[in-house]
């Protein structure tokens, strides 16, 4: 296998399905078009979506291109062999199986995409070269009685495609059946799906040779064998999270990461001993004062997304796109601090990662200045916040290992936890990134060999934080004449009946978003009711008019909604959601929203007043949805 840099896999890949009927599509905006469902382009075929699901294409069936994608769900590992936020994706489509012309320019499906996804990655001519011998594949088992209703595809298990496997010459042992967790791909919770087919690369020095499927699970575990193409079969259609059926075409989609060929065809174990990264992690490291090989990474893969997204029109703010854009930036400019930066800024790299990409995508070259201005005023800003928010989490940390510290001659008191509160006051009072405060303060615990915070230590701590930001709000809010309890505005027929509506719309949100969604506010008035509740981004319009179907059905079931008193204890265990802040007595008053069969939709600690049954509302409609603070958001909505 000869060594190959990015630009030759690159060429090889459009050259290569060119010349069997690909036209080549320019790689899309990381900024998605007319798709609120998603604040980034995640993946190759998000662009193609309306051409997937049947719209016809300017440029006919078969495209190929090379697609940036950014995704930020695996952040906290990036810094490791494989994970990055940004990264390119090689993809050919087959946009229909078929036509009455058929010939060069039709559709294709299982036997074309499956053969040519061999050929291109064994052909020494055209494609990468790489070892048969060295190749494993996976294809879709289809559903058994043990899988979980969430991943149920009510498609068979594809017998076609391990056939066609073994005509090309994949021996039957090395074809490996998984279930939907593996080998079934969609694009979220809506739109085509359907199985695929995987194709694995044994990096070993010696060689694994034959596997059983035991094996074969325990290589990918280890990556001693990393997947570097994926064929999806598109032939079905999600709706709110389940098959619904199939599509009215057959698509082929490929997505074959190129950082991960390229360390396949770099001879490494690693994304970033590649040439992708090799120059940027270089640039860094001669000017670091302390190595750390993770921050240096990290810095690189989060100054690189950062540059991408500039350069697409994206500026740092407080929401949506320019939040995650702030977040990786400052996110590098920690790294940077402990690499031991002193005078060294973000964007000195940015001529280098302009050196390595601007052929290939000219608007990072265009935008430099504009990358490096942008990146400057955020490192400025963030500066002071940095210094200061990182003494305070030294202060904090001293503390709570049981180490003294002494400041103006007075003992701070030790063995003391790390709360929500201290938290807040480093959110409040130096603008310090709450995920960061975390971060850094669990770093700081693994170098003293103390254990990390678990995931419920983390959430106590986020739950004193809201309780915090609960305070801050009353506390800021300006006291309102003759304000009624539960923030409604007076007890007139039409508020009352919002009042029960914003107990269902709370209920609805958690249904659709997750039991995580807590209420963070209230304000009913007769002609709209508020609620602010946790969540850290905007909602789909999907999620919405989910939201809005779910409460209108259960006011058209004329649910009853009904009041007890219980013990605290009681009403906790039962789930009853509460107000945070709110100091409850020992018996609370309890609303209850249930059907006839005694099934609970609704329980929440409240004081009233409520209608007595749901089918007294009305039709239930959003009005709006925004952020109302940091992972805050409001919907404001009516009864019609």
């Amino acid at each position: 296998m000869q060594v190959m840099q990015s630009k030759e896999i690159r060429e090889r890949f459009l050259k290569f399905f060119e010349r069997r009927g690909h036209a080549i599509v320019p790689s899309a905006s990381l900024i998605p078009e007319n798709d609120p469902t998603t604040l980034f382009t995640t993946a190759g075929m998000q662009p193609l979506v309306p051409y997937l699901l049947g719209e016809k294409h300017p440029k006919g069936n078969r495209l190929v291109n090379v697609q940036k994608c950014l995704r930020t769900d695996d952040i906290d590992e990036v810094g490791d062999n494989t994970h990055l936020t940004f990264f390119e994706m090689l993809g050919n489509w087959s946009l229909g199986d078929s036509d009455a012309k058929g010939g060069v320019g039709a559709g294709y499906f299982k036997k074309e995409a499956l053969a040519w996804s061999y050929e291109f990655l064994t052909s020494q001519e055209e494609g990468l070269g790489l070892d048969p011998a060295r190749l494993y594949v996976t294809v879709f088992a289809g559903d058994d009685p043990s899988t979980p209703e969430s991943l149920r595809t009510g498609a068979p298990r594809d017998e076609e495609s391990a056939e066609i496997w073994k005509s090309i010459g994949i021996p039957e042992h090395r074809v490996y059946y998984r279930g939907a967790e593996d080998n079934w791909w969609s694009p979220g919770e809506n739109g085509p799906c359907g199985p695929d087919s995987e194709m694995f690369y044994d990096i070993t020095t010696q060689g694994l040779g034959d596997l059983s499927p035991e094996e074969f699970q325990k290589a990918d575990d280890n990556q001693q064998v990393v997947e570097i193409w994926n064929d999806v079969f598109m032939e079905y259609e999600k709706e709110n999270g389940k098959v619904i059926g199939k599509l009215k075409q057959k698509n082929v989609d490929t997505g074959a990461g190129l950082e991960r060929i390229a360390a396949v065809m770099q001879k490494t174990d690693n994304v970033f001993d590649t040439d992708l990264f090799k120059p940027l992690l270089r640039a860094i490291e001669e000017k670091a004062y302390e190595y750390d090989i993770r921050s240096s990474r990290i810095v690189a893969d989060h100054l690189r997304a950062a540059v991408f997204l500039i350069s697409d029109g994206i500026i740092p703010s407080n929401t949506d796109r320019g939040y995650v854009l702030r977040r990786l930036i400052r996110r590098a400019v920690r790294h940077m601090d402990t690499l031991g930066f002193a005078d060294t800024k973000l964007s000195e790299f940015v001529s280098t990662i302009a050196d390595i990409y601007g052929k290939t995508y000219s608007n990072v070259l265009k935008n430099i200045g504009i990358v490096q201005k942008t990146l400057d005023d955020e490192e400025n800003k963030f500066e002071a916040t940095l210094k200061k928010g990182l003494s305070m989490l030294n202060k904090i940390f001293t503390r709570v290992t049981g180490l003294k510290q002494y400041e103006d001659g007075e003992d701070i008191p030790i063995h003391q936890p790390f709360s929500g509160k201290e938290l807040f006051e480093l959110f409040s009072t130096y603008g310090f990134p709450i995920e960061l405060s975390i971060e850094i303060y669990d770093e700081k615990r693994k170098g003293i060999l103390l254990s990390p915070l678990t995931d419920v230590q983390k959430r106590k701590i986020l739950r004193g934080f809201d309780l915090e930001n609960r305070k801050h709000q009353e506390l800021s809010r300006t006291a309102s004449a003759g304000k009624f309890k539960g923030g409604l505005a007076d007890h007139s027929d039409a508020t009352v009946k919002l009042h029960t509506a914003h107990h269902l719309l709370l209920a609805a949100l958690q249904k659709v978003l997750g039991k995580e969604v807590k209420q963070r506010g209230s304000n009913i008035t007769p002609e709209r009711l508020r609620i602010d509740f946790t969540f850290d981004r905007k909602l789909t319009d999907e999620e919405k008019q989910k939201v809005e179907e779910i409460v209108n059905e259960w006011i058209t079931a004329g649910l009853a909604v009904v009041r007890r008193e219980m013990p605290r204890e009681e009403a906790e265990k039962l789930g009853a959601e509460m107000e945070f802040g709110t100091k409850y007595p020992d018996v609370v008053s309890v609303y209850i929203i249930q059907d006839a069969e005694g099934s609970i939709f609704s329980i929440e600690f409240c004081g009233g007043p409520h209608v007595s049954n749901t089918s007294e509302l009305g039709n239930f409609k959003i009005l709006k949805e925004e952020a109302s603070s940091a992972g805050v958001r409001r919907i404001k909505a009516t009864l019609e």
